[in-house]
C-alpha cells in the first residue's frame, strides 16, 4: 500500500480517483487548492502526488517549483486538461515525472501510477556509484546529478532517467517505444510517444552546445534515438 496525494478542485473527479487508488489498496489524501496541497504534501509524506495544475489561488506549476525548490523528490503525475505542447514542456521542466491529459483512461492513469511507484521505490534504494560522462557534461547516478563544463545542470527526474537510458545503451539506437517502457515503464507506444520527444528536446537544450545541430543526443532518422560520447 502507498500515500497517494490527490490535488484537484473538481469534487466529483477527485472522490472518483480517490476511490479507485484506494480499491488498488493505496492510503489517499485529497486536497483542493494549491495551498492546502503544497501543506500536505510538505506534512504528509504522500509516495506519490496526482496533481492537476488549474487550481484556485496557486496554480499547479506553482505547487510543483515549489515541492521541487524546497528538495521534495516524490514522483508528481501531473493530471490536467491542459494539453498544449507548451504546457506540457512547462510542466515537465517544472518537476512533474509524468504528464496526462484529461480526459484519460483510467486503465491506463493506474500504469502510470504503478510504473511512478516503482520508480520511486528503485530511487530511495540507491545505485552503485560511478560517473558517466560524454563531452562536457559528467553523470553521477549515484547523487543523480549532472554538470556541464563544471557547471552544475539541472534535470528534472524523468530527463535525468531517460539520459541514463540513453547512457547505459552505449551508443545503440533507442526507439521511442523501447524509451518510453524503459523511462515511463508504460508499453503502449501510442500513447505518449511525443512525451520522450519533448524530453530528448529538453535534454539537448540543456547539454548540448548548439541544440539546433546535436553532437551528442542524436536522432536515427525512423528508428528513435543514440547517444554518441
Amino acid at each position: 500500500m502507498s500515500r497517494i496525494l490527490i490535488v484537484e478542485d473538481n469534487v466529483d473527479l477527485a472522490f472518483g480517483l480517490q476511490r479507485t487508488l484506494e480499491f488498488e489498496g493505496h492510503e489517499v489524501t485529497v486536497a483542493e487548492d494549491g495551498p492546502a496541497g503544497l501543506e500536505r504534501a510538505r506534512t504528509w509524506g504522500p509516495e506519490l502526488v496526482v496533481l492537476d495544475l488549474m487550481l484556485p489561488t496557486m496554480d499547479g506549476f506553482e505547487v510543483l517549483r515549489k515541492l521541487r525548490r524546497g528538495g521534495a523528490r516524490v514522483p508528481i503525475l501531473v493530471l490536467t486538461a491542459r494539453d498544449e505542447e507548451s504546457d506540457i514542456v512547462l510542466g515537465f521542466d517544472s518537476g512533474a515525472d509524468d504528464y496526462v491529459t484529461k480526459p484519460f483512461s483510467t486503465l491506463e492513469l493506474l500504469a502510470r501510477v504503478r510504473a511512478l511507484l516503482r520508480r520511486g521505490r528503485d530511487r530511495a534504494t540507491g545505485i552503485q556509484r560511478r560517473v558517466e560522462s560524454f563531452g562536457d557534461v559528467e553523470i553521477e547516478p549515484a547523487s543523480r546529478t549532472v554538470a556541464r563544463g563544471g557547471e552544475p545542470v539541472s534535470l528534472t527526474p524523468k530527463e535525468f532517467d531517460l539520459l541514463m537510458a540513453l547512457v547505459e545503451r552505449r551508443g545503440a539506437v533507442a526507439s521511442r517505444a523501447e524509451l518510453l517502457e524503459d523511462v515511463w515503464e508504460y508499453a503502449n507506444s501510442e500513447i505518449a510517444t511525443r512525451t520522450v520527444d519533448i524530453h530528448v528536446a529538453e535534454l539537448r537544450r540543456k547539454l548540448e552546445e548548439d541544440p539546433s545541430e546535436p553532437k551528442h543526443i542524436l536522432t536515427v532518422r525512423k528508428a528513435g534515438y543514440r547517444l554518441e560520447p
